[in-house]
């Protein structure tokens, strides 16, 4: 390995692993990400209670998402992170069994509405996995597949269109000359973003992130959390993440999830990412944050 780009992997791992009681300079770099005016609500969660046939998985969790920021779910394994992130866009409505009660509402509607169409709602709420899922076509055919599904453009609209939503993704300049071939051929990290690229040629109101990076090399997990950061200039994004510097680093909002006696999620607190780190109102946030559990 080259002696430079060791050093820059170093220095990437070092940053990477900030301490997450030093929060406060990475929430004020958040906070920059989104308009000051940027402060209404995009999608609120009201009373929400998610089944597994009998067993009820998030038990009475209301929250707010607001518009054009980043709202990192954190939380012990099997407090319910990720079953709340797809309730976000009916993506549960897959499992057998599983129902939903209380409101999730996306611009004022809400999505669980009798005459709402769950395939319609996943159009408006794109959701990215934990680990890159390019389809096995062409970088171009992942990224024009959805529109050319929903029938949204042909064309030189469909070439501008996945031009534009591959630089949003800052993938263009690394596959411009060559969109025709196999996604498979590209790393790792140029697969997640692809994936975004892939979510963002829907024109989404809203981005779901399941632990983006947690699959992926400290270089291009920065590269992932500097592409959330300018996302969230035009997108509401939601990621899950067990990260806690993470969190810190690129959330504006944080909601912290523990698991009760009845092993039902159920949310302790959302606040500013600066509040929930380095001033939490329970006492139980303050256990976790600090490492006491979890």
């Amino acid at each position: 390995m080259a002696e430079n780009e060791s050093v820059m992997i170093n220095e990437q791992e070092a940053r990477l692993n900030t301490p997450a009681l030093r929060v406060g300079q990475f929430a004020s770099q958040a906070a920059v990400a989104a308009p000051a005016e940027a402060t209404a609500a995009k999608m609120q969660v009201k009373n929400l209670n998610f089944y597994y046939g009998t067993f009820r998985a998030l038990e009475d969790i209301s929250l707010e998402i607001p518009e054009r920021q980043i709202l990192a779910i954190i939380g012990p394994s099997g407090c319910g992170k990720s079953t709340f992130l797809r309730t976000l866009n009916r993506m549960q409505d897959l499992v057998p069994g599983a129902r939903v009660e209380g409101q999730v509402l996306l611009n004022g509607e809400d999505i669980y509405a009798p005459d709402v169409d769950p395939v319609a709602v996943r159009t408006h709420v794109g959701m990215v996995f934990q680990r890159p899922n390019p389809f096995p076509k062409s970088i171009y055919d992942n990224v024009a597949f959805g529109p050319r599904l929903h029938r949204r453009c042909k064309g030189k609209a469909l070439d501008d269109l996945v031009e534009q939503s591959l630089r949003a993704a800052a993938l263009w300049d690394e596959v411009k000359d060559k969109l025709h071939r196999s996604a498979f051929a590209l790393s790792g990290g140029q697969q997640q973003r692809l994936c975004i690229a892939r979510a963002l040629a829907m024109e989404p109101d809203v981005l779901l992130m399941d632990e983006p990076a947690s699959a992926l090399d400290p270089i291009a997990t920065l590269k992932i959390e500097e592409l959330m950061l300018e996302l969230a200039q035009r997108y509401t994004i939601v990621i899950v993440t067990h990260n806690m510097q993470q969190a810190a680093r690129v959330a504006h909002r944080t909601a912290f999830f523990m698991v009760n006696e009845r092993r039902a999620g159920f949310l302790v607190e959302c606040d500013t990412t600066a509040t929930i780190f380095t001033a939490p109102k329970d006492k139980r946030t303050e256990e976790y944050i600090t490492g006491r559990f979890g």
